[in-house]
């Protein structure tokens, strides 16, 4: 079973709107996912820059949302553990939270949203960077999708 992320802020390869980056609000876009494969126990969400000038850059590491959420509502607050129960990350800019598109001038950057579908709750602090969360969800990944948007200064 395909698993399908979208936003409505923004079609998939297009340019992500101002606000939703380092020259704006920074605040996260909305985001909506399709229903993931049984034996879904949870989502991870990793946000990155393959294209930043040092190697990929993590804007966003989310982990253990909830297996029924179905999408993540513009600016999701950023703390270290949600409402729902889900962690939040640590990013490259060293705080946990999304961390809006902020590349040097010049040519556009491509920003990667990818959703995993996990047979399993993450057993990893709130804080975990971006390798730990990739090591844990080896071996349990159900489903995954992503969508990409662009952004240049």
């Amino acid at each position: 079973m395909a698993l399908e992320l979208t936003s409505s802020a923004f079609r998939d390869g297009e340019p992500i709107p101002k606000q939703f980056t380092g020259d704006g609000l920074d605040v996260s876009p909305p985001l909506q996912w399709s229903d993931p494969p049984a034996g879904t126990k949870s989502f991870a969400l990793i946000n990155d820059d393959p294209d930043a000038p040092r190697g990929t850059w993590v804007h966003w590491v989310l982990f253990n949302l909830p297996a029924e959420a179905r999408g993540l509502s513009q600016g999701v607050p950023k703390t270290a553990t949600l409402e729902n129960g889900a962690k939040q990350g640590t990013t490259d800019f060293g705080a946990v939270g999304y961390g809006g598109p902020a590349p040097p001038a010049g040519k556009p950057h491509r920003y990667f949203f990818k959703l995993y579908a996990l047979d399993t709750l993450l057993d990893l602090p709130a804080g975990a960077i971006k390798a730990q969360v990739e090591a844990a969800m080896k071996g349990h990944i159900l489903a995954e999708s992503h969508w990409m948007g662009t952004y240049k200064r």
